[in-house]
C-alpha cells in the first residue's frame, strides 16, 4: 500500500480535493441555466436549440459515469481523477472560446465526459481507503457538494453574469480550479485500484454507451405538458425501445464475458443481487426527489408572488439544508447503518414535501417546509446508497457506483416531465374555473371580459390587471390562484409519495440484507420449532 495512504493528513487532503472537484463539475450543469438566454442570443439560436447545451451535458454525464467508474477500478482512481479534471478544464476552455454553436455543443459534451466521473472516483477512493466507521461522513460530504452545487448553480451563474457581464466567465473560472486540482491531486492523492486487471470489455462499453444515449434522448424528448401524447411520439418510444433492445443484448454479452472469467463493464451477477437491485430503486427515487427542487423558483414566483429576479434566491435555504442533510446522513450511516439512514431520509422528506400542499401559504412557511424537505433528500445524496452499493460490489465498486449514479440521473431526467404535467394540468383548468366562478357570481361568461388563456401565466396576469369590473377581476384572479395552487400541490404531493416509496423500498432492502439464518429463524416454521 502506498505510504501516503497511511497518513490521516493525506487522506484529508484527498477528500478535500475530491470535494472541490465534485462541486466544480456538478455546478456547471446549473450555472449555465442563468445564462442560457444570453448564450442563445450570442449564437443566434432559438431557445429549443439552445436547450441542447444543457441536454448534451446531461447526456455526457450519463454516458461517462458507469464507464469512468469501471476504468477507475482498473487503472487507478488518482490517475482517472487527474484525467477527468483535465478533460473538464479543456472542455471549459473550448466552451469559452466557441465561435459557433456546433463548437459550443461539442465543447459542452467534452466538459461532461470530464466531469461525469469525478463523484464516482471520489466515492470509490473513500470506500477503498477509509475505515468503514469513517466512510459515511466522507461520502456525505461528497454528496453534500453534489446536491448543493446542483441547487445553487443558477444563483451563482446569475451573480457571475451580473459581475462580469459576459457568459464566457462562467466557464473560464473553471480553468484555475481544474489546474490546481490536477497539480494537488498528483501531490496528495494516493493511488488506489483493484488488484486484478483483465482485458477491457470494449464491446460492452460501446453497447452500454449507446443504450444510455438512446434512453436519455428518449426521456429528454418527453413533453411534460402533453405527457401521454409525447410517449406515443416516435422520438420518444423509438429511442426508449432502442435502448431496451440494446440493454437486453448487452446483458447477454456481459453474461458471456463474465462466464468466461472476463471483466464486464456491467456485472450480471451484481445486477442479480437483490440488495443491489433495491438500492438502485432507491437511487432512482432519490433522483425524483432531487428533480422536485428544480421547480422551487417557479413555485416561489407563481404561488408566493416573489419577483422573477429574486425567485432563484429562495432555493438557498433548501440548498444549505440539503448539504446539512447529506452530512447528517453520513454521520447516521456511520452509527446506525445505511438502511436506517435511508428510512430516516424518507420520513423527513415525506414530512417536508407534504407541508407544501397541506400548510404553505406564506414565505416563512415555505422556508420551513423547504428546509425540512432539503434535509430529507440530502440524507440520500452521499453516504447511505454508496455504502450499500459498496457492500455488494466486491471488486466492482466503481462499476456499481457508476450504475447507481446513472439510475439516479435517469430519475432526475424523467421526473421533471411528470411534474411539469401536473403544473400544466393546473393551468389548463383555469379557463373552466373562471366560467364557473363567473356563473356563481351571476355574471354570464359571454358578457364578461374573458382573458386569453393561451398566452401563458405572465400574460394572463397582465390581462387581469386591465379588467375594469371588480367582480370579474376577482373571479379571474381567484381561478388563476386555484389553478397554480392545484398544479404545484399535485407536484409536491407526488414528491411526498416518492418519499413514502423510499421508506417501503428501504424496508424491502433490509429484508434481503438480512443473513439467511436470520430469515430462517424469523419464519413461522422456525417459530413453532422453538
Amino acid at each position: 500500500m502506498p505510504e501516503p495512504l497511511q497518513t490521516e493528513k493525506n487522506q484529508s487532503w484527498a477528500i478535500t480535493l475530491f470535494t472541490i472537484g465534485v462541486f466544480m463539475a456538478a455546478l456547471d450543469n446549473g450555472i449555465i441555466s442563468a445564462a442560457l438566454t444570453t448564450i442563445n442570443s450570442s449564437f443566434g439560436v432559438s431557445p429549443s436549440w439552445g436547450s441542447w447545451g444543457v441536454t448534451l451535458y446531461t447526456l455526457g454525464l450519463s454516458v461517462s459515469v458507469p464507464i469512468v467508474g469501471k476504468l477507475s477500478d482498473r487503472y487507478g482512481r488518482k490517475k482517472l481523477f487527474m484525467i477527468e479534471v483535465g478533460v473538464f478544464g479543456l472542455g471549459s476552455l473550448l466552451v469559452a472560446l466557441s465561435q459557433s454553436f456546433p463548437m459550443f455543443l461539442a465543447a459542452r459534451l467534452i466538459q461532461a465526459l470530464g466531469g461525469g466521473g469525478i463523484f464516482i472516483i471520489g466515492s470509490s477512493h473513500v470506500l477503498a481507503v477509509l475505515p468503514k466507521e469513517k466512510q459515511g461522513k466522507a461520502l456525505g460530504l461528497l454528496g453534500a457538494m453534489n446536491g448543493m452545487a446542483a441547487v445553487l448553480g443558477p444563483n451563482i451563474g446569475s451573480f457571475l453574469l451580473d459581475v462580469t457581464g459576459s457568459w464566457h466567465w462562467l466557464f473560464l473560472i473553471n480553468l484555475p480550479i481544474a489546474a490546481a486540482l490536477v497539480v494537488c491531486g498528483g501531490l496528495f492523492i494516493a493511488e488506489t485500484k483493484e488488484p486484478e486487471v483483465k482485458k477491457l470489455d470494449l464491446a460492452g462499453t460501446m453497447m452500454l454507451s449507446l443504450a444510455i444515449l438512446s434512453c436519455m434522448i428518449g426521456i429528454t424528448n418527453l413533453d411534460g405538458a402533453k405527457l401521454s401524447e409525447s410517449i406515443m411520439d416516435v422520438k420518444v418510444y423509438g429511442y426508449l425501445l432502442g435502448a431496451g433492445l440494446l440493454f437486453a443484448a448487452l446483458l447477454k454479452v456481459e453474461k458471456r464475458v463474465e462466464n468466461r472469467g472476463g471483466d464486464p463493464i456491467l456485472a450480471c451477477s451484481l445486477l442479480q443481487n437483490k440488495v443491489f437491485q433495491w438500492t438502485l430503486v432507491i437511487g432512482f427515487l432519490s433522483g425524483g426527489l432531487l428533480a422536485a427542487v428544480i421547480f422551487i423558483p417557479s413555485y416561489a414566483e407563481q404561488y408566493l408572488h416573489v419577483s422573477a429576479e429574486k425567485a432563484g434566491y429562495w432555493m438557498t435555504p433548501l440548498a444549505l439544508a440539503s448539504g446539512i442533510g447529506a452530512w447528517l446522513g453520513g454521520a447516521v450511516t456511520d452509527k446506525k447503518g445505511p438502511v436506517f439512514s435511508a428510512v430516516v431520509s424518507g420520513v423527513i422528506a415525506f414530512t417536508g414535501f407534504s407541508l407544501f400542499p397541506l400548510w404553505v401559504t406564506d414565505k416563512w412557511e415555505f422556508v420551513t417546509a423547504s428546509v425540512i424537505a432539503g434535509i430529507g433528500f440530502g440524507f440520500l445524496l452521499g453516504a447511505p446508497l454508496n455504502v450499500l452499493v459498496s457492500e455488494t460490489a466486491g471488486q466492482n465498486k466503481g462499476t456499481a457506483l457508476g450504475t447507481l449514479s446513472l439510475v439516479r440521473q435517469v430519475g432526475l431526467t424523467l421526473a421533471p416531465a411528470l411534474y411539469a404535467g401536473f403544473i400544466t394540468g393546473g393551468f389548463d383548468r383555469i379557463g373552466d374555473d373562471i366560467k364557473n366562478r363567473l356563473a356563481k357570481s351571476g355574471i354570464p361568461a359571454d358578457q364578461a371580459q374573458m382573458p386569453d388563456i393561451g398566452g401563458g401565466l405572465s400574460s394572463l396576469q397582465e390581462q387581469v390587471s386591465r379588467i375594469p369590473v371588480p367582480a370579474v377581476k376577482k373571479a379571474v384572479s381567484d381561478a388563476i390562484e386555484a389553478g397554480v395552487a392545484s398544479g404545484y400541490h399535485h407536484l409536491y404531493t407526488a414528491a411526498a409519495v416518492i418519499s413514502l416509496c423510499t421508506i417501503v423500498s428501504a424496508a424491502v432492502l433490509a429484508y434481503f440484507r438480512k443473513p439467511a439464518s436470520s430469515k430462517k429463524n424469523a419464519s413461522p416454521s422456525a417459530g413453532k420449532a422453538q
